[in-house]
This record gives C-alpha cells, sequence and structure tokens, in this order.
C-alpha cells in the first residue's frame, strides 16, 4: 500500500480548463508538468493526466493515470487514488483509464499528436521534469509508429539500430535524424516533426536538425562524420524488426461478466459474449467487459453497492499490468465502450456535431430547404443531415441489364426492383462548379452476376468523370436521407413477390414484415391495398401515404391503425408475428461519436489503427482512411495510395464492419471519397477544414530541405554548441581553438565537414 497522499485534488484542479492538465506523482504529493514538458514520461514515474472536453452545455473528463516500466508499487498505488479522488471531486462524471508504458491506448497517444518520448530515469534518481535551454544532451531515440508516434531512449551505439525505423541522435544543439532504408515515408515524416518540436519547445527553436537517408548516407557525409565521432566506427545495421501487431480477430472476442452482491454472497459470472445489447448492464449491479484480454472495461451502476464496486475494480486488476483498464460510470461511458453495443441509446440526448447524431432518423425531405451553398459553407451541418443539398439537382438513372446499364425512362425513376442493381449520378453546383455523387443501389435478391456488373459499370463511370465522384454503396432497405430527397419522398422499391411497401415520414422503404410502429405499410392483395398506420406516425405521413398510395395502386385503400388489424391483414403477410415496437427506439437517440482509423490490408491481416481527436492533418496522402459514423462509412483515398489499396478500398470497409465487436450491419452504406473532392457530408466531422491544404502543402523532400545540411551546421555551432559538444565535434576545446590563427580555424571547419 502507498503512503498516505498529501496533495488536496480540489485545489490542484481545474475543472473548467479544456485540455491537458498533467501532474508527476513527487514523493505522494502531486507536482504539475510545464505545458512544454506535455508528451515527455520518465520511465521510473507514475503521471494523472486529465483531459477536459467542452461541449456545447457541459464538460466531458477523461482521467489517466499512467505508469512507467520502472516506476514503484507506491507511486502506481498514489497515480491510482488520486485518480479515484479526481473522479470523485468531478462527480463521478469522468472515465478512468490506466496506462502502461509501451501499451497507451488510442485515446491516449491522441493528446500527444507530435509523439510521446520515453526518458531514462524518474523522481528517485533525481531527474527534473523542466529542462529548457539544456544543451548538455547526449542521446539516441528510437522512434516507431506511422500514425501514434513513441520514441524511446536507447544505448547510444550503432547496435541500437534497425532497416526498418527512424532513429535521432540528440547531441543538444544538433538533432540527427537517421531513416532505415525500409522505414516508409509517413514514419520519416513523424520523426522529422519530433526532432522539430524536441527543437521548438525544449530549446527556443536554437537546434539545427538535419536528416541522413540510410540508404543514402553518402550525401550526407558531413552528418555521418558527426555520427561516426559520436558512436564510433559504423557497424551492420540489424534487419528491419516488425512491429507488434495484435490480431484484429481478438477484439471481436468479447465477454461480459456480472458483479453482484445481491444474495449477501459475490457472484461474479459471464452473461453474455458478443453481440452485446445495452439491456444487458442493470444500474444496480456492476459488470467486466473483457475484450479478448486486450482491453477490460469496468462498467460501474449508478446502483450498485460498494462492495461491487470495489470487487469489479479488484478483478480488473488481476489482469497483466500492460492490460488496458478503462472504468466508466452509468451515465458517463466513453464513445469506446459505446461502439461495443449493438445500439447504444442515451436517454434525451440532444443531436449536435461532437455530441450524437441519430442513425435511422430521417427529416421530412420534402419541408426541409437544403441550399447546397449553404451546406458547403456549413460543413457541419451538412453531415449531421447528411444532405449535401436538397435533391433538386439533376440525376440519371440506369439499370443494369445483361451485365450494361440501361437509362430508366422519366416515367420510372424512383421505382427500384429488389432483383436488380440500379446507377444514380447526381449532379449539383456550388460556386459554378460541378459536384458528383454515384449511388449504387443493389437489390437484395440482385444475382452476384448483377452485382459484379454494377461494380464494374460504376468504376467507368467514375473514371469518365476524372474520378471526382463521391461514391455511394447502397443495399436494399439502407437508403441515405440524400437519396430519397432526389425523388422528393416518392422512391418506391418492389419486393420480389408480395410487396409491402414501407413510409417513414416522407420516404419509402420496403421490409419483409411489418415493422416500426411509427412506419406506414401499403399491403396490395387481389382485391384491395391496405393501409397501416403505426401508432408512432405523424399527420404529414398520413398525408404522403395516400398520394404514394395512388401511384402503387389503383384498387380500393382499405386503412387500418395500428392493433385494428382484420383477420385477412395478417393472412395476407403469411401470418401474424412479432415486430419492432418498442417505445424506447422513439424517444431516444442513438448516441455515436465519429471514429477515425486507418485501415491496412499489406501483411495480409486486417489492421485498423485508430486516430483520437482526429483533424485534417491525419489524413495522409498514402492512406486508405476509414471514418465511421454507424449509419454510414466513409472511405478516404488520398492521391498517394497504391492501386491495390484503391481497389480494395470497399473491401477493406467490408472487413472493418465483419471484424467490429459490437457486430455491425454488414449492409451499413460505404461512400468512397477521393482527396481533394470530398463533400461537406465528409469534411464536416473535422474541424476548421481547410480546402486548400493540399494544393499548397510541402512534400517530404520539400520539408527535409528546409532543414538545412550538416554542411550549416557551423553557424550553430560556434554560437551553441556546450563545451563538452564543441570538443566532441571539433576534436579540441573551444578555448583551444579560438587560439589558433583564424586560417587555422578555417581550415579545421573544412576538415571536420562543417563548412
Amino acid at each position: 500500500m502507498p503512503q498516505d497522499v498529501k496533495t488536496d485534488v480540489p485545489k490542484v484542479l481545474n475543472k473548467t480548463t479544456p485540455g491537458l492538465q498533467i501532474w508527476r506523482v513527487e514523493n505522494m504529493e502531486l507536482v504539475p508538468c510545464p505545458s512544454n514538458t506535455f508528451g515527455q514520461f520518465f520511465e521510473g514515474d507514475s503521471y494523472v493526466i486529465l483531459y477536459t472536453h467542452k461541449t456545447s452545455n457541459n464538460y466531458t473528463y477523461d482521467i489517466h493515470y499512467w505508469l512507467g516500466k520502472e516506476t514503484s508499487q507506491d507511486e502506481q498505488g498514489a497515480a491510482a487514488i488520486y485518480t479515484t479522488q479526481m473522479d470523485e471531486h468531478l462527480g463521478g462524471a469522468a472515465v478512468q483509464h490506466r496506462e502502461t508504458q509501451g501499451h497507451e491506448s488510442a485515446t491516449f497517444q491522441g493528446y500527444f499528436k507530435q509523439g510521446i518520448i520515453y526518458k531514462k530515469g524518474g523522481v528517485a534518481s533525481g531527474m527534473k521534469q523542466v529542462e529548457t535551454n539544456t544543451y548538455n544532451i547526449r542521446r539516441l531515440l528510437h522512434v516507431k509508429g506511422n500514425k501514434h508516434v513513441v520514441a524511446g531512449e536507447v544505448e547510444m551505439s550503432w547496435k541500437s539500430f534497425n532497416q526498418g525505423d527512424v532513429f535521432l541522435l540528440d547531441l543538444g544543439s544538433l538533432i540527427i535524424q537517421w531513416n532505415g532504408p525500409k522505414s516508409n515515408r509517413m514514419e520519416r515524416l513523424r520523426g522529422m516533426n519530433l526532432a522539430k518540436d524536441i527543437r521548438d519547445r525544449e530549446r527556443g527553436g536554437r537546434v539545427q536538425v538535419t536528416v541522413v537517408e540510410g540508404d543514402d548516407e553518402k550525401s550526407s557525409e558531413d552528418a555521418m562524420k558527426l555520427m561516426i565521432k559520436a558512436m564510433g566506427e559504423k557497424k551492420q545495421i540489424k534487419d528491419a524488426i516488425p512491429d507488434e501487431i495484435v490480431d484484429e480477430k481478438l477484439k471481436t472476442a468479447i465477454k461480459l461478466f456480472h458483479i453482484s452482491d445481491a444474495q449477501g454472497n459475490l457472484v461474479v459470472q459471464e452473461v453474455a459474449v458478443k453481440p452485446l445489447t445495452q439491456d444487458l448492464l442493470k444500474t444496480e449491479d456492476c459488470y467486466l467487459l473483457d475484450q479478448g484480454g486486450i482491453k477490460i472495461f469496468v462498467w460501474k451502476g449508478k446502483k450498485a453497492s460498494k462492495t461491487e464496486r470495489a470487487e469489479s475494480l479488484k478483478k480488473a486488476k488481476g489482469y497483466p499490468t500492460s492490460t488496458y483498464v478503462e472504468t466508466v460510470s452509468e451515465g458517463a461511458e466513453s464513445s469506446v465502450f459505446k461502439q461495443l453495443f449493438q445500439k447504444w441509446t442515451d436517454k434525451g440526448q440532444t443531436v449536435g456535431l461532437g455530441t450524437t447524431h441519430s442513425p435511422g432518423k430521417i427529416a421530412k425531405v420534402e419541408q426541409v430547404k437544403f441550399d447546397a451553398t449553404s451546406m458547403h459553407a456549413r460543413p457541419d451541418l451538412a453531415a449531421q443531415q447528411k444532405m449535401v443539398d436538397d435533391g433538386s439537382g439533376e440525376a440519371e438513372v440506369w439499370r443494369i441489364e445483361d451485365n450494361e446499364p440501361v437509362p430508366v425512362e422519366r416515367k420510372w425513376l424512383g421505382h427500384f426492383y429488389g432483383g436488380d442493381c440500379y446507377l444514380i449520378l447526381y449532379k449539383y453546383e456550388v460556386n459554378s462548379k460541378l459536384h458528383y455523387i454515384l449511388y449504387m443501389w443493389q437489390g437484395r435478391h440482385a444475382s452476384t452476376a448483377e452485382l459484379t456488373a454494377s461494380a464494374y459499370q460504376a468504376v467507368i463511370l467514375d473514371q469518365k468523370y476524372n474520378g471526382e465522384p463521391v461514391q455511394v454503396r447502397v443495399p436494399m432497405g439502407k437508403e441515405p436521407m440524400h437519396l430519397m430527397a432526389i425523388f422528393k419522398g416518392k422512391m418506391v422499391v418492389y419486393e420480389v413477390g408480395l410487396s409491402v411497401w414501407c413510409l417513414l415520414e416522407g420516404d419509402t422503404k420496403v421490409y419483409d414484415h411489418v415493422p416500426l410502429r411509427y412506419f406506414i405499410n401499403f399491403l396490395p392483395t387481389d382485391k384491395c391495398c391496405y393501409l397501416w398506420y403505426g401508432k408512432g406516425c405523424s399527420g404529414d405521413e398520413r398525408e404522403m401515404a395516400k398520394t404514394l398510395a395512388d401511384i402503387i395502386s389503383k384498387r380500393e385503400k382499405n386503412v387500418i391503425a395500428e392493433g385494428q388489424e382484420p383477420a385477412d391483414f395478417w393472412v395476407n403477410l403469411g401470418g401474424k408475428s412479432q415486430y419492432a415496437n418498442s417505445k424506447r427506439l422513439q424517444d431516444e437517440n442513438c448516441s455515436i461519436t465519429p471514429r477515425l482509423f486507418e485501415c491496412s490490408n499489406q501483411t495480409g491481416r486486417f489492421i485498423a489503427t485508430e486516430i483520437t481527436n482526429f483533424n485534417q492533418d491525419d489524413l495522409d496522402e498514402d492512406d486508405v482512411m476509414l471514418l465511421d459514423i454507424w449509419d454510414q462509412v466513409y472511405l478516404w483515398i488520398g492521391k498517394g495510395a497504391n492501386d491495390k489499396e484503391k481497389h480494395d478500398a470497399v473491401v477493406t470497409a467490408q472487413e472493418y464492419l465483419k471484424s467490429h465487436p459490437a457486430g455491425r450491419d454488414l449492409d451499413t452504406p460505404i461512400l468512397v471519397v477521393k482527396q481533394g473532392f470530398e463533400p461537406p457530408t465528409f469534411t464536416g466531422w473535422f474541424h476548421a477544414w481547410d480546402p486548400q491544404k493540399w494544393s499548397g502543402g510541402k512534400s517530404y523532400d520539400q520539408l527535409k530541405a528546409e532543414l538545412g545540411t550538416a554542411t550549416d551546421l557551423i553557424e550553430i555551432t560556434v554560437d551553441y554548441l556546450s563545451n563538452d559538444d564543441f570538443k566532441l565535434i571539433m576534436g579540441i576545446s573551444r578555448n583551444d581553438f579560438y587560439a589558433l590563427p583564424s586560417w587555422k580555424q578555417l581550415n579545421l571547419k573544412k576538415k571536420m565537414g562543417l563548412f
């Protein structure tokens, strides 16, 4: 057990300041870390990190306690206690995270965009947090990571190097970046950003940074001479070391354990596996959710006893110390926790960017006027509504017949058959520039050949318009709001055999059986057409239903209210059965936070790396990125993505849905977006989107050239090098150097390759 903690948490905590606050545990006290040291952690210490996010009318909190691999048991215990005390001070509204060195969560890593640096030592060895503008430094940093960068201090020797990673030789006033021949462009760029961050934040910009390409060291002779002086003659470099990869299958191995002492004895038992539903969680109890042993979540119900809360945490601590543990309270769950469930709803929650949106909740498109120019000016609104405009642009529709696209006659626009596939090209104008959306509608009963042909024809059409269209795969029954708006709320889908049409707030869909109570259905028989009104439908919906009924059938219309169905009605449906009519479905919103992933299949296994606190800078030109907004999935394809990644993009999205631990609907619409042609429905999920970012962006080679070469180092060397570094580089002391005649000083500089 740790000694008594000494810090009064309310006195050090600012709960209304958005962003990061970090403390180090020093002699059982919390000591604030200066902002210029954020992202640097001593291996022998424990830290407490508070992230505060301001929503439209409230604050949300994440508290992390980070444990270095050499930290003491007392420091670990103190960090855990302080985390609990902070949560109590914040009214139990915080999400608690246990982080361990080398196993940090994506959420934690997302706070430090430039990277995390592990430093040797700690409080016990007298290491201070503040060492700004100190140049008496000699260390070698091993940089790993593509999206999440971590740099650890390693032995300053050539034997620490390998061909697949990036290394920073930090000599105080000079940083040399050495790129392994097998490292990729993104790793090199991340290493460069980290070197520049050390230069600017730690040393006030008074440091020279230069880059050595491991496969072209001859082009950096001067820098190589300095590396050899620091570490001796270069030895054989080890081959690339493969990164540790977590099997995505493990992430889907979900188990839920119930922890209860209702009978007087504490009982822990497994109650469910994937897919999980929210109603499994009872407010009187605690639960432990095990995600393949990789992540552990502890959920505490509002009415759970103290014993249950304590025991649930004890059980979580029984896992290996490297296991990530997240503790959430009922009503304050994290987005990561919520998305482990098939559907998560927050009662009474409003719709708003960064908080929630409502998959399946569709506005009346015939009454909403979405001006295209306004939508592009307000991409946040476009993203929430999933509308680029009001659907008043130009649409061309083709049906796939004998593997070829055949134009659909105007009078049949908006009519779709479940055994066919269709292509819909939509054109709209913004500021005198045309934009395109290509919808690929796939009938539930379409053949494999038709599905393949529709995909092939979509590629040809996309190429015709120079790759500009946003491509949207639309499985039957998953029609997005904008597609239905194109047909002015009169989109009719014909099922094979007996037809049941369903109207949802002015939009038409098809279902196999009677659906939710706020739907309206048309059931045509040989004698009449039934018009069925669910209890939750509106007057506007009933009026639209009457109009649509006349389009579908000229027969007599029998109006039936839910609960008053005659026997013939159910007979024509094949018999009465259960259907979704829960009141909860009407008065609650599905709470989902958008999530961004880098997706890769290059190793032969599907890997999804989450990018938290994401912004436009996280979209790398060489990558395929996936933006998950739950009822739709966007695939963003960078200009530099290779042909295989482009070709496999949709397969990648389908793999993501298959591997999702919540058991996702595999028919979720997939939208393919190309770099430079992003619609506002996509850009609205990114804060402060800059449409000119890539047009004026600099390449890796341009950024490297700006750093200069080792021949530029002498200006920095003379003015800023420490005495030790001066002697290391020049071979003599500073005093001896300046005692030489000027011509000898100049010759020595040339000899050392620094001039």
